[in-house]
């Protein structure tokens, strides 16, 4: 298969958004009376662990979705997707990529779902926005804090549909703990604490070079990432039920503490009303594994925000929770306890809302995305809110790796006092890869 000659550029970017910097009118091909099916033709851009069980099953469920193409620089993985599309429809029309650039140019592509690796989201997202194609991007959305505001800005400035692809806004409990303290039934809000898994897995994985898999292009799955030897740990397992290891190894992700916060962190922003904004300062301590680790990232960490209005975070690894603190009350959501769901008193969890109250969405994610591409409505959680939630992780990691308190500015996205934690923002990308 030939490749695209060009990668992603930020003058080719740039003249991909000015062509288009007016809001997309959905195509009349999509919503018109000759749209065959009128339904959102959506590319699986990767297909790993997370597009295989989670992403893809729920776009399939869809009746306003067509899922038209599958795209992984895994061959195997790709192969094994389209299988699981084409047996769904029952026909082969599922077309099959391994170059994200080529899945791209085809035609009547609505909108992709971009479930690659933490390293390639913003480069992949932003060559889906210049051509004017919807995106849901996997969680969390960015590998460097300054990637981020690029995204958000290019998402905004195109017009395109954007949805930070986080299930947390769709979580019953969060959903009600979130309607229950915007409105005040808990009184004014003074604190939240989060909490996320421990790491999952033993060890620190193994980095002894092996022969790189026929069925794997390795060289476009580092991408913008150093050059380093091949190694399953360093990449993923064979099976699509295995957890990756790259999720645990700094060139790529940055582990816990931004991949499993952007679910939980979200909600507390929205709560405070600052998910288009963040704290203004940050401290904590964590703890690294041995320098010579492959899996190198945060094996524990203990972090605390400050707010401008004087709310603060508290950010641990322990499990998956919100509490929320207001001078009436408090509430604590497990995320996946049946009996995780509690409150300082227990008729709080039992107040019926008045019609007069603010209710936040409940649409389910994929559906919140497809609703907004068919109806124009907005999304849950966009660019803008997704990379400020990412936001928080980041600079708490900055936190620990710099050993400081930090002052922060979420206007200006800058550690005001801190050169070297400023330089941390933003990441180096391997040629020819650009941003």
């Amino acid at each position: 298969m030939n490749r695209l000659p060009l990668p992603i550029t930020r003058r080719s970017l740039l003249r991909g958004l000015t062509a288009g910097a007016m809001p997309l009118i959905i195509p009349s091909r999509l919503l018109g009376d000759a749209a065959p099916s009128k339904r959102v033709h959506v590319g699986m851009i990767g297909s790993g662990r997370q597009a295989y069980h989670t992403n893809l099953p729920t776009l399939l469920n869809l009746k306003e979705v067509r899922v038209v193409c599958v795209c992984d620089v895994d061959r195997r993985r790709a192969e094994e997707t389209k299988r699981k599309v084409d047996a769904h429809y029952g026909d082969t029309s599922c077309r099959l990529f391994t170059d994200f650039r080529e899945a791209l140019e085809m035609e009547g592509l609505d909108a992709i779902m971009n479930s690659t690796p933490d390293h390639w989201h913003v480069i992949i997202s932003l060559a889906a926005i210049a051509k004017g194609l919807h995106v849901s991007c996997e969680k969390p959305l960015t590998r460097y804090l300054a990637e981020g505001r690029i995204l958000a800005d290019a998402a905004a400035k195109k017009g395109v549909v954007f949805r930070t692809d986080s299930e947390c806004r769709s979580h019953s409990y969060m959903t009600r703990t979130a309607d229950l303290a915007i409105n005040g039934y808990i009184g004014n809000i003074r604190r939240f604490e989060v909490g996320v898994p421990m790491e999952i897995g033993k060890g620190f994985g193994d980095a002894t070079p092996a022969p790189v898999p026929q069925h794997l292009d390795y060289d476009m799955w580092l991408g913008p990432a150093p050059e380093a030897p091949y190694s399953v740990d360093r990449v993923h397992p064979e099976s699509l039920d295995g957890r990756p290891g790259w999720m645990r190894v700094l060139d790529y992700g940055e582990g816990i503490v931004t991949n499993w916060g952007t679910h939980l962190i979200d909600v507390a922003q929205l709560i405070n009303g600052t998910e288009r904004g963040g704290p203004v300062s940050v401290e904590g301590s964590g703890t690294f594994p041995p320098p010579e680790s492959l899996w190198n990232t945060l094996t524990a960490f203990d972090l605390h925000y400050r707010y401008a209005n004087g709310v603060t975070l508290d950010y641990k690894m322990d499990q998956p929770y919100l509490r929320v603190e207001g001078d009436e009350g408090w509430i604590h959501a497990h995320w996946n306890s049946p009996g995780g769901f509690k409150a300082s008193d227990p008729k709080i969890l039992r107040i019926k809302f008045k019609s007069s109250d603010k209710r936040v969405p409940t649409r389910g994610d994929k559906a919140d995305f497809i609703s907004a591409i068919i109806h124009g409505t907005p999304v849950m959680a966009d660019a803008e809110i997704g990379h400020r939630t990412c936001s928080i992780g980041q600079i708490g990691h900055i936190a620990i790796r710099t050993g400081s308190k930090l002052e922060w500015d979420p206007v200006g996205e800058t550690f005001p006092s801190n050169k070297q934690a400023n330089t941390m923002l933003r990441g180096s990308y391997r040629a020819p890869w650009a941003l």
